[in-house]
């Protein structure tokens, strides 16, 4: 399975970044989005920045994470619907 997080960009220089989520900071790669500027939100899977994002999608993304981080063996399905059936 291949997961790609949201992060913040806090730094850029050139086609490398340093981006941040939750006070963790990565160097991403930013050749697949060259218009990403400090402040924006892009999705970073394998250490590159793949997409950019805005900043309400990159939210809910990561409170979604959390909560599959809290608890990995919930059913799938949308908040509060408690899973298939």
């Amino acid at each position: 399975m291949c997961l790609a997080v949201p992060m913040k960009l806090v730094e850029v220089t050139g086609a490398a970044g340093r981006a941040d989520l939750g006070g963790v900071r990565r160097a991403v790669a930013l050749d697949l989005v060259p218009g990403a500027s400090v402040g924006d939100y892009v999705l970073v899977h394998a250490g590159f920045a793949i997409q950019v994002m805005d900043e309400a999608a990159a939210a809910e993304t990561i409170a979604m994470l959390r909560e599959v981080a809290q608890d990995p063996d919930a059913p799938p399905g949308p908040p509060g619907d408690g899973g298939p059936g």
